[in-house]
């Protein structure tokens, strides 16, 4: 979760998504060896163009995050290979320039465009079956934002 000085919360509208107007957070794996908190800063200069530079990790949840596809789309998504995604949440707060958001940057984007959302708008901008999700990381990182 990435939020501004405002308090507001960083979404992308994903390219991929066929049905619907789901927008994101940005998130994304880990290499083998890599430091969490290295590759939650890796995936979000992916996906935004922000350097590390220009963010602080200022939270973590205790613990992991994690939901189950739906039936309609196990086998269908991610080449087949899961059924669901354990996720670890930071937050880190955008200290830099507007202009520093590229969602071009990286040479698959996954994005299309971006806006600044209020926390509590989160869960409704979400695919569904990722809604549990986004309420318990907004709830975790309420105090902090």
């Amino acid at each position: 979760m990435m939020v501004n000085p405002d308090g507001k919360v960083f979404v992308g509208k994903r390219i991929d998504t066929k049905e619907g107007d789901w927008w994101q957070m940005p998130q994304g794996g880990v290499d083998p060896g890599e430091d969490l908190a290295d590759a939650a800063l890796r995936e979000l200069a992916e996906e935004t163009g922000v350097s590390a530079e220009s963010v602080s990790l200022i939270g973590r949840l205790d613990e992991p995050m994690r939901y189950d596809l739906p039936e309609e789309l196990i086998g269908k998504l991610w080449g087949g290979q899961y059924r669901g995604q354990e996720q670890v949440w930071f937050l880190a707060r955008f200290n830099g320039a507007e202009e520093e958001l590229d969602l071009d940057l990286h040479s698959e984007p996954e994005f299309s465009e971006y806006r600044w959302v209020d926390p509590e708008d989160l869960p409704d901008l979400i695919v569904p079956f990722k809604k549990r999700v986004y309420r318990a990381v907004v709830e975790g990182f309420r105090a902090l934002v």
